[in-house]
């Protein structure tokens, strides 16, 4: 199978939640056989249209950073290039996803469309966010959470599907244990990370006997930092910044409690990893988030709604018996989420097959005239 997937930005432009999921579903399909050629804007030196790396092809649609070039008038001329059996196309742009449908309904394919982040505010209103929701036959998202605002934009229930975030579940199980901390907050530093909130809980348990890490690094990493001084805990809270995942493993396995308090977390995947790694997980609810479904159904882990809840729970997390590994999280494994890739792809290709020939040629020209309508007006 060809998969041509759309995403002007990719992981090689800047590593987000969406890019490192295209990255790995690509790859990962790749690894199978199949064909993964990815539309995007060049990313690599050189004038060459296309580059490979780790399996995935890469074309380019535009030569200029994402976001400079006119991305969706180019598109369906790499699409006819790749020839593919099915199209996958990100929402960075509704106008690129939009550009992808019509030229998938002259290529006769089906488009799928992965959607990761929840839709913003005010999305609704737009209305090349809904035609973004409604045209695809399939609709992927990484969480219920996320699938609820997608159809809230106007997809149908019955075409939207929840795909979770994969883990490397071989790699969880071989992981060393390193004893870095008994509590671990593992995310992007950014304004949605409300590590504020795990601070004023362990500030609240000091007279206790723990310490604490906090990995990764963003904008918002001084003021933690700062708090973390002024709460008089900085003895108890180290700072680790970026960390491989190998690193991650590690302080997963050797650590008690795994701690997830972000208000916006389209899929929480180093909460998934720290569960299989065995740790006792602590979720803060947050409505934009999808952590507390990891955790809804599991023994091991405590959901929270208010800051005293949060402090019983990181007390009664902490006395549970540590584990190194939790099998209940194997169905996440890199190989059962692409089977649920491959089981999509061949849904929309059935959803389409429905149409008759007249109805696709129809539906071509119409996206088309709304594609040129909105360039024109952008």
């Amino acid at each position: 199978m060809r998969v041509a997937f759309v995403s002007e930005t990719v992981a090689q432009h800047r590593e987000t939640g969406a890019t490192r999921r295209l990255r790995r579903t690509a790859e990962g399909l790749a690894d199978r056989g199949h064909d993964a050629v990815v539309c995007c804007a060049r990313w690599w030196d050189g004038d060459h249209d296309t580059f490979e790396q780790d399996g995935v092809t890469y074309r380019a649609v535009t030569d200029g950073p994402p976001g400079e070039g006119r991305f969706a008038v180019s598109l369906p001329a790499a699409l006819r290039a790749v020839d593919p059996d099915v199209v996958q196309a990100t929402v960075e742009d509704p106008t690129h996803v939009i550009a992808a449908k019509a030229a998938s309904l002259f290529l006769r394919v089906p488009l799928v469309v992965d959607w990761y982040e929840s839709p913003g505010a005010g999305d609704a209103d737009d209305p090349r966010w809904r035609l973004a929701a409604g045209l695809p036959e399939l609709v992927l998202a990484p969480s219920e959470t996320v699938r609820t605002r997608v159809r809230e934009l106007g997809a149908d229930g019955d075409a939207v599907r929840v795909v979770p975030n994969g883990i490397d579940v071989d790699a969880v199980r071989a992981a060393q244990p390193r004893e870095v901390a008994d509590i671990v907050y593992s995310r992007r530093l950014d304004a949605d990370a409300n590590l504020e909130s795990l601070l004023l809980a362990l500030a609240e348990l000091r007279d206790r006997d723990w310490s604490a890490v906090v990995i990764g690094d963003g904008p918002e990493r001084d003021v933690y930092e700062r708090q973390v001084r002024d709460l008089r805990i900085e003895d108890r809270v180290s700072f680790a910044g970026d960390q491989p995942l190998e690193h991650r493993l590690a302080a997963f396995k050797g650590a008690h409690v795994y701690a997830q308090t972000a208000r916006r977390e389209a899929f929480p995947t180093d909460l998934l990893r720290a569960l299989a790694c065995g740790c006792a997980g602590v979720v803060e609810y947050h409505v934009e988030s999808s952590a507390h479904e990891l955790v809804e159904q599991e023994d091991r882990a405590f959901r929270t709604t208010s800051e005293q809840e949060l402090t019983d729970a990181l007390v009664a997390a902490s006395e549970m018996e540590p584990m190194e590994r939790n099998e209940n999280f194997a169905e996440y494994d890199d190989a059962a989420v692409l089977d649920r890739y491959l089981a999509a792809y061949d849904e929309a290709g059935d959803r389409m097959s429905w149409l008759e020939p007249a109805a696709v040629a129809g539906a071509a020209v119409l996206v088309v005239a709304v594609v040129v309508l909105l360039i024109v007006l952008l």
